[in-house]
């Protein structure tokens, strides 16, 4: 008696989009189906795992260089796999959704590489997650194009040889596409971005010259870099393509990450292209596991907190030595300012700090760095340009000058700076209007002439919290409390409306915003990601 047939993928509480035949065919589901079925299991014991470690930081208020992994981090003789021909010169990547406008223009940006965003820069609607994975597959085979309605404009793609090579960001594990179920259980969206985006170009991409590169987000071990690597090894032989073909870089964006550095690129070293420097879900990270340790662990501001602050150098230093160590790409971080049409002075005393922070990556040895806009591309260029040359990259540099303690990392009391108010107020601004945005489908969205994504909702919030439950004092002698939290944000909601009109205000999800962002920066209760409670209220 021959098995029973695996039970297919349920496609539930979906309206059908256009064309999403051509991504959620019989054969892409039955794919993502059996990832599913294989790797799951090991991603829910994963997250237990981080559970566990949370608590044991709690209870220590330190972390440390992993015992158990000294000899991998003592032998010198192993290294990544050699970057392939369309990874080799990263010294510019842009970032963006993978909506059709910005997937035509990211890809002729100028930009080295296009992060293609399913995480942070998106909010995961149904219609962003597959309608982006046909916007890529477009893309790949030249049919797409986009009018924008408002101004008649049309964007085209420019010649092959100009578009940025294309690295695709999945969802981070902790989250689950709640569209896409087998026998009643969700697929985690990292499973569903990433089968279906392998399952329709990773041949494609071969033939083009290029292959199926990823972004892994919010790695928190090596343990689950080595899930990744199984995943693609699966992948791979499931599919035909040749063993070592996919190439991922992982952002080390969680402070448990920055400890384990070089097992994540062992783990992943068949498969392994770079490590990247996230700042803002970096500094989320640290408030969240070191959010009973004390006054010595309160952040300031969040604009205070720069990457010339000792412990945040003490990290890109050590990313930088780990991974030319290792034969790796080391990435630096965004650049989020977005240039104003209208004030010729915003943008030069802007540019000019992109400038300072780009000539400081290149000079510290990082072989590129992020933009999020088209118009910082010549200036990050320019910062490459200078150390590089002709050079693709500068991982012959090894910076052995580099010597990093386990303290070092989070040596937040290093800072001389602290909370103020004002800066309580930017975090209540700034995350009532990016979590209203994100409610409505937009997860990559300009305030304040800054681009910002889910990691800048999350540090706002974060703060809020850790504020509150340290006891903060700021210098116009108010206390950070729930109440002081809650009237000024009733002040920003009434001054929104004001600034928009009731007409507007109305039709947004300003209301939902306000209580969402009140709700994870004041319950007891510290929700680990922001994104799970707002999932569940995203239609």
């Amino acid at each position: 008696m021959s098995a029973p047939a695996p039970s297919p993928l349920a496609i539930v509480d979906a309206e059908p989009l256009p064309r999403q035949d051509e991504v959620l065919t019989p054969a892409a589901l039955a794919f993502v189906a059996e990832l599913h079925r294989r790797f799951t299991p090991r991603r829910d014991e994963l997250l237990a795992r981080r559970a566990e470690r949370r608590a044991e930081i709690a209870r220590t208020s330190t972390l440390d260089f992993l015992p158990e992994t000294a000899a991998i981090r003592a032998d010198d003789s192993w290294k990544v796999a050699p970057a392939p021909a369309a990874l080799n010169d990263r010294r510019v990547e842009i970032t963006g959704p993978t909506d059709r406008k910005m997937t035509i223009n990211a890809l002729n940006s100028g930009a080295r590489v296009w992060l293609a965003d399913f995480e942070d820069a998106s909010a995961p609607t149904w219609e962003n997650v597959v309608l982006g994975q046909l916007n890529l597959m477009d893309a790949y085979n030249r049919s797409i194009d986009f009018t924008d309605p408002r101004s008649g404009k049309a964007y085209a793609l420019k010649p092959a040889g100009e578009l940025a090579t294309v690295v695709t960001r999945p969802r981070g594990w902790h989250l689950d596409e709640r569209h896409l179920r087998l026998d009643g259980t969700p697929v985690p969206g990292a499973l569903v971005d990433f089968g279906l985006y392998f399952f329709h170009n990773a041949q494609r991409l071969i033939d083009l010259g290029k292959g199926p590169y990823f972004y892994l987000p919010k790695t928190e071990s090596h343990l689950e870099a080595r899930l990744w690597n199984d995943i693609f090894v699966f992948a791979q032989d499931e599919l035909g393509i040749p063993q070592g073909t996919v190439r991922a870089t992982v952002l080390i964006e969680t402070i448990t990450a920055a400890y384990e550095m070089e097992e994540i690129l062992y783990e992943l070293r068949d498969h392994a292209s770079g490590l990247n420097a996230g700042r803002w879900d970096y500094l989320f990270s640290i408030v969240k596991n070191f959010r009973d340790g004390g006054a010595k662990f309160v952040l300031p501001d969040r604009n205070a907190v720069t990457m010339t602050a000792p412990f945040m150098r003490a990290y890109t230093e050590l990313l930088v030595r780990t991974c030319h160590k290792r034969g790796a790409h080391a990435i630096g971080g965004m650049a989020a300012f977005i240039p104003s049409r209208r004030d010729a002075e915003v943008n030069k005393v802007a540019f000019e700090k992109v400038k300072a922070d780009k000539d400081r990556e290149a000079g510290d040895g990082f072989d590129g760095s992020w933009v999020a806009h088209p118009d910082l591309v010549p200036i990050a260029m320019a910062s490459f340009d200078a150390v590089l040359g002709d050079k693709p990259n500068q991982k012959d540099r090894l910076r052995e000058d580099v010597s990093v303690a386990a303290g070092d990392l989070i040596a937040i009391d290093t800072l001389d700076a602290r909370p103020t108010f004002e800066g309580l107020r930017n975090a209540v601004a700034v995350g009532i209007r990016y979590i209203e945005a994100w409610l409505r489908g937009m997860g990559a969205v300009a305030i304040f002439n800054l681009m910002e994504d889910a990691a800048t909702a999350e540090i706002s919030r974060s703060q809020i919290w850790q504020w509150i439950n340290a006891g903060v004092v700021f210098e116009n002698g108010e206390h950070a409390t729930a109440e002081l939290a809650r009237a000024v944000a009733a002040e920003e909601l009434a001054a929104i409306r004001a600034e928009i009109g009731d007409e507007a205000f109305a039709a947004g999800q300003w209301q939902q915003a306000h209580d969402l962002l009140l709700q994870v920066s004041l319950d007891e209760d510290y929700a680990d990601f922001l994104t799970l409670p707002a999932y569940e209220r995203l239609r």
